[in-house]
């Protein structure tokens, strides 16, 4: 049964079957769950949202050398995509 099981599944206890996903759902309670009261399911999906985007636009990561995400992208050769007065977004299928 233990050979059967989906790559994306965690056995009960198990936390280090996926440790990349628990690490995310950790930070995810400690920066955005445990930070905020929500009014409504509207109101928790805007919050949620609005942390979304600042983990993956910017804020820095470690495995990024501590960069934001844009940072690394445009140090590798990224071409950023002007849309309005928002901080440049990256096109990963340019380079």
């Amino acid at each position: 049964m233990n050979a059967v099981l989906n790559s994306t599944c965690s056995r009960p206890g198990k936390p280090t079957d996926n440790a990349m996903v628990e690490s995310f759902n950790g930070r995810l309670r400690q920066e955005c769950l445990n930070e905020h009261w929500f009014m409504s399911l509207e109101d928790a999906r805007g919050k949620i949202e609005q942390w979304r985007r600042f983990y993956n636009e910017a804020r820095p990561h470690g495995a990024l050398d501590w960069k934001t995400p844009s940072e690394f992208a445009l140090q590798h050769g990224f071409k950023p995509v002007l849309q309005g007065k928002k901080e440049p977004k990256i096109l990963t299928s340019e380079r």
